[in-house]
């Protein structure tokens, strides 16, 4: 049975040096891993092409024999009709390559204004969410009845209640990774029992509120702009102005409230499992019981180290869900606009936070030191 792999073998130059196309140039073949590289390898000079010893050439094969034509027909170019007939629809319907564009400062000038204008649009936007997000809390607190309570404790269950799996999950993780990698440079100046101190400070000061951050905004942040995106595609953000519902105030406002209530509760929990695997970790590597360590906890860390970890989580829980609002509210009506969208925000949730943090960082650094 003959090859079917696509090949090309050289006459000798006693017999016109020509380029002979063997086996089944088809999109079947065209699949095996490496053929195009072996191909490539296989050009050179030649006298002339020889198709006609070919098993089987479709529009992929002439294709590829087309371009490496230079998309002309060959000077010397031996085929069967069937593949002629094949290689002049290829050559009917193959359009011409687009210009390379030149690169010019103008332009890097101009795609350089074009991203500022883009951000300044973006701030633009979720500044005037936060105004708006302002104003319906005062509208709450003057018309406590009104407000949409329902909605709100449907999102504080889903972002909040169905979160803790994986945030317990990753703080324990996290939690015992620290305690290992802390104990291997505590033993070397022993000086074990700090490692009290530095996993009480690092994990509900920082680790705790970032960890949770970081999840519920690729959790929960991603969930918010889909279901608004998915909104404006089906039409219901036009729907809801038509009738006068206002959007900052139905869907905005109780997911904002969600999250500002949601974070500081799974800042609490994920530190918790932090600090319980940060303290097996400890028992097992250095010999500090459980019973040390809770006791040389409270006097390690201030009480103002959680205050603070819980007045981030408002924060960053804040942030998460204008963050995913504003990119949700500004998804165009086509599946490609929605996709795009969920994935700045997730990517802008995870920048904001960490920005906001490191802000906390500088501002707070003499509290609970």
């Amino acid at each position: 049975m003959p090859d079917p792999t696509p090949r090309i073998e050289r006459q000798p130059a006693s017999e016109g040096g020509r380029l002979l196309v063997l086996g089944q140039w088809t999109a079947a073949q065209f699949a095996r891993p490496r053929l195009l590289r072996s191909l490539e390898r296989s050009l050179g000079p030649a006298g002339g092409w020889d198709l006609s010893r070919a098993e089987r050439l479709d529009h992929v094969g002439a294709q590829w024999l087309w371009d490496r034509w230079g998309r002309r027909w060959p000077d010397d170019l031996e085929a069967l009709p069937t593949q002629r007939a094949v290689l002049e629809r290829v050559a009917r319907f193959t359009g011409a390559r687009p210009p390379r564009p030149r690169r010019s400062w103008r332009r890097a000038w101009l795609g350089l204004g074009e991203a500022v204008l883009r951000v300044v649009n973006h701030v633009r936007g979720f500044v005037q969410l936060i105004g708006e997000l302002a104003l319906n809390l005062l509208r709450l607190a003057g018309l406590p009845h009104t407000g949409p309570w329902r909605d709100f404790s449907g999102h504080l269950y889903r972002i909040g209640g169905t979160a803790l799996p994986i945030t317990a999950l990753v703080g324990f993780l996290i939690g015992v990774v620290l305690a290992y990698l802390t104990s291997q440079q505590l033993r070397q100046f022993g000086a074990d029992a700090y490692i009290v101190n530095i996993l009480g400070i690092a994990v509900i000061r920082e680790l705790g509120p970032m960890l949770a951050a970081i999840l519920i905004a690729g959790r929960s942040g991603s969930a918010i702009t889909a279901q608004i995106g998915v909104m404006r595609v089906t039409d219901e953000l036009d729907a809801m102005s038509v009738m006068g519902i206002s959007h900052g105030f139905r869907l905005v406002l109780p997911r904002a409230l969600a999250l500002a209530v949601a974070m500081p509760l799974i800042s609490v929990w994920t530190t918790t499992w932090a600090l319980g695997g940060g303290m097996i970790a400890a028992d097992v590597s250095l010999g500090i019981t459980p019973a040390f360590f809770m006791s040389a906890l409270p006097e390690a860390v201030h009480v103002d180290n959680l205050t603070l970890a819980s007045a981030k989580s408002v924060v960053f829980g804040l942030l998460i869900a204008l963050v995913g609002c504003h990119f949700g509210l500004r998804v165009k009506p086509n599946t490609q606009s929605l996709g795009e969208g969920t994935t700045a925000s997730v990517v802008a949730s995870i920048t904001v936070v960490i920005l906001v943090d490191a802000l906390f960082a500088v501002l707070f650094k003499d509290v609970g030191i």
